[in-house]
This record gives C-alpha cells, structure tokens and sequence, in this order.
C-alpha cells in the first residue's frame, strides 16, 4: 500500500504512562498501515492497547515515540489548535460510554461539533435533526440522555460522531453496554452511514463475532504489540 493509499498510517508507535521507575508501557512499537475506505477491527483484551492506539489515531493523545500519520498529516507535529481541528473536521468518534452531555438534549449534543465549527444555526439545526431521524430518533430530539434508553444514546452518539462526514471513523466499543437486539440495528445503522459516506473505520472490541461482522480486516493486539495482520 503506498502512502497516497493509506488512510493511517503508523510507524513503531509507542506510549508509556507513569515514571521511569514504574513505567507502563500501553503499545510497543507498532506500525500499521489502513487504506482509504478500509474497516478494521483492533481486537484483544483488556489492557492490551487497543483503546491507547485509538486516542493516538484520534488525536487525544500524543505518542512517547514514532509516528501517526492520518489523512496526511502527522499528528505528533500539529499544533494544539490544528489538532483540534483535525479531530472537529477529519475524524469522528463514537464511545462505549456515550460521552453525551447529560444537561443537553440529543438534538443539542449533535449540533454540538457544527457550533465548534462556525455552521450558521440555522443549518446546523437541519443538519442535526436530520441526522438524528437518519438513526431513527425523530422523535426523541428534544429529550436529554437520562430519559434515553442505552441503544437511544447510542444512535445519538453515531449521529454525533458522523454530523460532519469525517474521513475517518474511530468506534471504541461502541455496542460494548448494549444487548445483542439493540446492538445489532445499532451496527446496522452504522453500517449504512459507512457505505454512505465511504468513510474508514477503525473499531475497537474484545467480541470476535463483532470484529468479523464489521470489518474486513482484524488487527490483533497483545500486551501493547501487534500479534496479527488478518
């Protein structure tokens, strides 16, 4: 794969937490290579790297050594302020946890990145509500995260996470509180804004069934290593 085909593209990246005398090293010198369109899964267990390379790739943390290089830019070498902009226009993300605003309703979290990003309110209102009755929540947008279901903040996260049609997306578990029902038309409604946006995905799970439903192509990661390119 050349670098023109690559959407990220990472070479020996490393990230260490704590101080040298109880160091903890999260990845260990990890290069990979995703092309543009492509959908892979990082899969192993807890603790074995898998959401440190996903902040890494999605510009909320910033390597010990090596690089990231997404959509042509190495995030090590951005400043603050084009890194935010990187993660407000190029990449979305989508979280096992929601990360909603519980104070916001749901129309209020998806407008969200559109205020961030200068769009007038008026369209950002459009934007947003069509968003969130893209992911069959039409009816709820005016509603706060307290009085949605799990699978309801969910969708809101996906309408969120996909409002300003990044490049690339970045699922950390994202069916990870559901149940099987829910998380199903949850992937599924991923899916169709995928093939939609010919976006690449990276998605983050333990569940190989998930892994191999989602995407073609499986990561392997152990103890911070690379183990496996499927």
């Amino acid at each position: 794969m050349s670098a023109t085909d690559a959407a990220i593209r990472t070479v020996n990246l490393s990230r260490s937490y704590g101080p040298a005398s109880a160091v903890v090293h999260a990845l260990r010198g990890v290069s990979l290579e995703i092309g543009l369109g492509e959908r892979v899964a990082l899969l192993g267990k807890s603790g074995s790297g898998k959401s440190t390379l996903l902040n890494l790739l999605g510009g909320l943390d910033r390597p010990t050594s090596g690089q990231v290089l997404a959509a042509g830019r190495d995030l090590a070498q951005l400043s603050g302020r084009r890194l935010a902009r990187y993660r407000l226009l190029t990449v979305g993300m989508i979280f096992q946890s929601f990360n909603l605003i519980p104070n916001r309703t749901a129309l209020q979290n998806v407008e969200l990145p559109l205020v961030l990003a200068g769009v007038s309110p008026s369209r950002r209102r459009a934007m947003a509500v069509a968003a969130l009755e893209a992911v069959g929540l039409g009816g709820r947008l005016h509603h706060r995260p307290s009085e949605l279901s799990g699978g309801e903040c969910q969708r809101a996260a996906i309408a969120r996470g996909l409002i300003n049609s990044p490049r690339i997306l970045l699922a950390d578990e994202p069916t990870g509180n559901l149940d099987s029902v829910t998380a199903a038309e949850v992937l599924d409604v991923l899916t169709e804004h995928l093939d939609r946006l010919g976006a690449t995905l990276v998605l983050v799970t333990h569940d190989e069934e998930l892994a191999r439903r989602c995407a073609g192509r499986i990561v392997r990661l152990q103890d911070g290593r690379l183990i496996s390119k499927e």
